[in-house]
């Protein structure tokens, strides 16, 4: 069976938009990097084109990468999940028990995280410990540095 992957609607939408473009406009802005580059002449020795054909080969990747996604979604639905309990789409506020400090976290499908941004995937080992969590549970990471604890202060839905 193919792995589903969790999306929003606005993460479903931008995938779709991404697929519709690499399919009509940089497919077309690649096939004439190509073709310019085949003027050149003499295709052995010539790295336009070489490096043409390497940006389509990346382009048909990551087309082939989003299909893969969009084939095998499933919408996430907020109204599923218990308001009160840590679920993908929820962002909780979090208290890093050993330092003292707050953080947010927007948990989400595998597909939108970006822990730069705060984003973090209900596949990591941070956001399986949140899921199903409530305001007050303490919660334990193992993280390569050791075990971190944290308390969920505030649960929201976005």
């Amino acid at each position: 069976m193919a792995k589903q992957y969790k999306l929003t609607p606005q993460r479903l939408k931008e995938l779709q938009d991404e697929l519709t473009y690499l399919k009509t406009v940089r497919e077309r802005e690649v096939a004439e990097q190509i073709k310019e580059a085949r003027s050149f002449g003499d295709l052995s020795e010539n790295s336009e084109y070489d490096e043409a054909k390497n940006e389509q080969g990346k382009l048909y990747s990551r087309i082939a990468e989003v299909e893969e996604v969009l084939s095998n979604y499933v919408l996430i639905d907020h109204q599923e999940f218990d308001a009160n309990a840590v679920s993908l789409g929820s962002l909780v506020k979090v208290l890093d028990i050993e330092f003292q400090e707050e953080q947010t976290y927007h948990i989400v499908g595998s597909q939108e995280a970006d822990p730069m941004d705060g984003r973090i995937s209900e596949d990591s080992p941070f956001g399986k410990a949140l899921l199903g969590k409530v305001i007050g549970d303490e919660v334990e990471v193992e993280a390569p540095m050791g075990t971190l604890r944290y308390k969920v202060l505030d649960i929201q839905k976005k």
